[in-house]
């Protein structure tokens, strides 16, 4: 079986589209990087030149779109990907969470930047997004990317002292770089105001920012300041900024965090669907009862179970858990964090019964928020998308095949404005997935994160194929996607 992008003819494929539309019987015609016919079964001529693809029982749908990724710098040097294309993830949302590789360069990386430079001090080096496009395309991975331009990113390079609001001059840099890094191609603008670099802005700040997005056609997506017991103020100040800015809004890995708050979904879903009645809003969630990012004393909560990611000067703590590493030194949890910083940890804040309302709200995406430097990381890096079809989908019947398709690709193609993605018909691009739906499954856990998923047979990228039997192809056919 050729990887290339010739003609390729996937045949008796059981196709879901991505539009939430029913299933049906197909064959799909590719030619080169688009999809150039579907059909009934055995209708397609003209395809004797064509290598064949057997899909017999299999599922064929759009390549799965990770919304909420910081795999800025792990495109760059894991171009293989393994980690997103094994789950049938064709293209990911890069800069997230207020933190991108551009605009730099930056000499400072405060967390939560470290989280993407994998020890790089050179890793922030691109002054503009067309400098970041161009080593995309050096490095030929094997999915796509598309990218936002991270607040702390912008601060960082425009403030001596980022614990503090921007003065107008700050804004008026960082205005400027926003707009360029926009007409480089940028999809929009995050923040990541819970994160001590992002914290200090004000509504002003940030709206003065994410006005620029309204000309240009982008979205704004935020790491809201509080998801703990401030979440429905949070949300307040979140809609109003992009109410302010005149932007759509989408916000990121929406959660009620900590054991005082479980059970609040009720609560802000309902909020979220009234603005919903007045202002463009989406959100994405991931399909887990952990979050994960850098280990911080101030967040360690006795309560709530703690596990090391990873540690500069104790990297044989990772994996460990936050209070067995404490009892062994003698001493309080958040001394022991002070004692692995830098470091990383998932946080197991978040109550089940809560993420399964808020991942089965009709119009919640799926985004991984993987942190692919992590030494031992969170199971949602390699996890997630089969998670959703195998366990909430086929085991707990949270939702149809379909619709679980379509918030992983139709649902946020559309809401991210990435033209002929997300859904299979001719003339979209030919980001595709093939799956066994009775065995497709995560088979990454806490304890043994990096393992790739059961049951995706076969991922094609821009019409080649990007992996297949279990092992990446190497085909190098991702993109940087640009915003239209």
């Amino acid at each position: 079986m050729s990887n290339g992008t010739g003609r390729q003819l996937i045949r008796a494929a059981t196709l879901i589209d991505g539009t939430g539309d029913a299933r049906r019987a197909a064959d799909i015609l590719i030619e080169s990087d688009r999809i150039a016919a579907i059909t009934a079964p055995g209708e397609i001529g003209g395809g004797d030149d064509a290598t064949m693809i057997d899909a017999a029982g299999l599922v064929v749908a759009p390549g799965f779109i990770d919304v909420h990724t910081h795999d800025d710098n792990a495109i760059l040097v894991d171009p293989d990907m393994s980690a997103k294309v094994s789950q049938g993830v064709t293209t990911v949302i890069a800069g997230n969470c207020g933190i991108s590789l551009a605009p730099g360069p930056l000499n400072d990386q405060p967390p939560p930047l470290n989280l993407i430079s994998n020890g790089d001090p050179t890793a922030f080096r691109f002054p503009r997004l067309k400098d970041y496009a161009e080593a995309v395309a050096a490095a030929r991975p094997s999915i796509n990317v598309a990218m936002l331009i991270g607040h702390s990113t912008l601060r960082v390079g425009a403030l001596d002292d980022v614990r503090r609001k921007a003065k107008a001059d700050e804004i008026d840099i960082m205005r400027q770089r926003l707009a360029d890094c926009l007409d480089d191609g940028a999809i929009g603008f995050s923040t990541g105001l819970y994160y001590k670099t992002n914290f200090p802005a004000d509504i002003d700040e940030v709206v003065a920012l994410a006005e620029l997005l309204s000309d240009k056609g982008g979205i704004y997506v935020t790491h809201m300041r509080d998801e703990h017991e401030g979440v429905l103020d949070s949300l307040a100040e979140s809609f109003e900024t992009a109410n302010r800015a005149q932007v759509p809004i989408v916000i990121s890995h929406h959660k009620c965090a900590g054991p005082k708050n479980w059970g609040r979904s009720r609560e802000t879903l309902k909020a979220i669907d009234a603005a919903r009645g007045r202002q463009r809003v989406a959100l994405d969630a991931y399909p887990y009862a952990a979050g994960s990012t850098v280990l911080d004393p101030d967040w360690v909560d006795p309560e709530v179970r703690t596990m090391v990611s990873w540690s500069v000067p104790h990297p044989e703590m990772n994996g460990r858990d936050l209070a067995d590493v404490a009892a062994e030194w003698n001493c309080s949890q958040p001394d022991a964090a002070r004692r692995l910083a830098p470091a990383g940890a998932i946080y197991f804040l978040i109550d089940e019964a809560d993420m399964r309302r808020i991942v089965s709200y009709p119009p919640t995406m799926i985004g991984s928020d993987g942190l692919p430097h992590d030494s031992h990381p969170h199971p949602r890096l390699w996890g997630t998308f089969p998670r959703v079809l195998g366990r909430l989908c086929r085991e707990e019947g949270l939702f149809t095949l379909e619709e679980a398709v379509h918030k992983m690709t139709g649902l946020s193609a559309e809401n991210f404005g990435l033209t002929d993605r997300g859904v299979v018909r001719q003339g979209a691009f030919a980001d595709l997935v093939l799956f066994d739906p009775d065995s497709v499954i995560d088979r990454a856990t806490y304890d043994d994160p990096k393992q790739p998923a059961a049951g995706i047979s076969c991922v094609l990228v821009n019409g080649a194929i990007a992996w297949r039997e279990g092992e990446p192809t190497h085909a190098g056919t991702g993109r940087f996607l640009r915003r239209t």
